[in-house]
């Protein structure tokens, strides 16, 4: 009897997965092939369940939409192509499945088929010998032996979706489709075939409105991995390449870690200009600051205390001046003298000039926390006399005229500076580390006191 996929995931031991076998030493790995018969060892490679990473598997539940966020090569696209497998194959090659009728909608046709149908990890290369589809160019259409059809849609032509109808879809990269909006929902219109229509999307995050709020409804249901949870198929030497020109920078957080860059609609700050403003290392800097936003209170459910480390070039001509936010150096603290700690640690580490503290919840206890950590350290009081949009705007404009420049590593700062609109915060939470950003870019800059004095070369 043909073995199938099916009966070889029944056997024990198969479901534990290839994590499971490739744990294992050189005997127990021989010992369990020597265990499957020809027909199991010819099937082995494509049983998904066997090889696959949890991201890559579609939850369980009652779900209209699977959403697979990942960084580049985080296996997305092969996670895409099986489920197309797993929606129109039945258990032999011509048994039927649970769809007929699939939609595969790429950003445009040629993408469709050199990606999700005859890529590396595309639909083609999935498919057993005995249950693979062929592909009919004229019709742009995948027909597979038990009858059931993949048809390719672009999505630069959503009245293309116009008509057609479908019991399941793939869509790759919905975050960067040209016009989005208009394709996503003519699929949703053609989805209505079968019991419960389905589809998958397999994408790499994009803050566009059409994927947000694909994301928000009760009817989706998300997996995520990074670039790095694929690396075993992954070259060395790109991970190595990615890794040193991205790591640490919003770029890298979305390309790489697969995490949506979130910037609310109307933001003081957007992820370009922040990334227009990446630099490696700061130049000699002739002044630093700590600027510190305490949490209102000082237990283990407190906020987070903000603590942002920056510095300024200004010597030369008053005019010509830029500034460097160096470190995020914020904390959850239990007690005051953590976050106290932790503030003077960060002003010794870059040789900063001050702290600079908001005092308007702690009051003189701020400074009694401060002088019981260090009698001695240079401290400057600030009081909030404006809600935090009107602080925060005349610095979010230094950025749009290029004066601040961020090293790596600040993008939990970073999402708190795109969820600031005028309209107020829009994240989640307190924003502890955009406060302390503003008190240290107002001091070196927006109290222009700093620029005009004689300037004195440091280095870090």
């Amino acid at each position: 009897m043909q073995e199938t996929p099916d009966s070889i995931s029944a056997r024990p031991g198969i479901r534990s997965g290839a994590s499971w076998i490739a744990s294992e030493d050189a005997v127990v790995q021989d010992l369990f092939l020597e265990e499957l018969t020809e027909g199991e060892l010819l099937a082995l490679p494509y049983l998904f369940e066997f090889w696959a990473m949890p991201h890559q598997l579609p939850p369980e539940g009652d779900w209209r939409s699977w959403v697979i966020l990942g960084g580049r090569g985080a296996g997305k696209t092969r996670a895409g192509a099986e489920w197309v497998r797993a929606q129109v194959e039945g258990d032999r090659p011509l048994d039927k499945g649970r769809c007929k009728r699939i939609a595969l909608v790429g950003e445009t046709i040629d993408q469709v088929r050199e990606v999700m149908i005859f890529g590396d990890s595309g639909i083609m290369a999935c498919s057993p010998p005995d249950r693979r589809p062929e592909w009919e160019a004229t019709r742009k259409r995948l027909v597979w032996p038990n009858g059931a059809v993949a048809y390719a849609f672009s999505a630069h032509e959503p009245e293309g979706l116009r008509g057609p109808q479908f019991d399941g879809a793939w869509a790759d990269e919905l975050g960067k489709w040209r016009r989005g909006r208009d394709s996503w929902d003519m699929l949703q219109f053609a989805l209505r075939l079968g019991d419960a229509p389905r589809v998958c999307v397999t994408t790499t995050p994009r803050n566009v409105g059409v994927l947000k709020d694909l994301l928000e409804m009760d009817s989706t249901v998300t997996t995520h991995a990074p670039t790095e949870a694929n690396r075993a198929n992954l070259a060395d030497s790109f991970l190595a390449e990615v890794r040193a020109r991205y790591a640490g920078t919003g770029l890298g957080r979305q390309e790489l870690d697969g995490v949506m860059l979130d910037a609310a609609e109307g933001a003081l700050w957007t992820p370009a200009m922040l990334e227009a403003g990446r630099v490696e290392a700061p130049p000699d800097l002739d002044r630093i600051v700590v600027a510190v936003d305490p949490p209102v209170t000082g237990h283990a459910g407190s906020d987070e205390c903000g603590i942002v480390v920056a510095g300024i070039v200004s010597r030369g001509d008053p005019g010509d001046w830029k500034a460097y936010v160096l470190e995020d150096a914020t904390v959850h603290a239990a007690t005051p003298v953590q976050w106290a700690e932790a503030a003077i640690a960060a002003l010794h580490r870059h040789g900063g000039d001050r702290i600079v503290a908001e005092v308007n919840q702690g009051g003189d206890l701020v400074e009694a926390v401060m002088r019981q950590v260090d009698p001695l350290v240079p401290l400057k009081k600030v009081h909030a006399a404006r809600g935090k949009a009107a602080r925060a705007e005349p610095v979010a404009a230094l950025y749009e005229q290029g004066r601040v420049h961020h090293l790596r590593g600040l993008g939990a700062l970073e999402d708190q500076l795109c969820a600031m609109t005028m309209r107020g915060y829009e994240g989640k939470g307190s924003p502890d580390r955009l406060d302390a950003l503003v008190w240290a870019l107002t001091e070196l800059v927006i109290e222009a006191g700093a620029l005009h004095r004689e300037p004195r070369v440091r280095s870090l």
